[in-house]
């Protein structure tokens, strides 16, 4: 297991984005805390979010696909 997934910066706030979502290359969709470090994840393209593979609080592995941006 690399990490915990978590669409929010905390449980009290918004997530980052959701499907339908559109983001811009090196917009934050989620953190990965990994050994207690939050790690942003970056969108790496522009586009739109049509699925979200994981829930949140799941764990991920090194490699996952978390998002579908289209």
């Amino acid at each position: 297991m690399v990490g915990t997934f978590y669409r929010a910066a905390s449980p009290d706030s918004a997530p980052f984005i959701d499907i339908g979502s559109t983001v811009k290359k090196g917009e934050t969709l989620c953190i990965i805390e990994a050994m207690k470090i939050l790690n942003e994840i970056e969108s790496d393209k522009e586009g739109t979010i049509s699925k979200i593979l994981i829930e949140n609080g799941q764990p991920v592995e090194y490699g996952q696909p978390l998002f579908e941006i289209s």
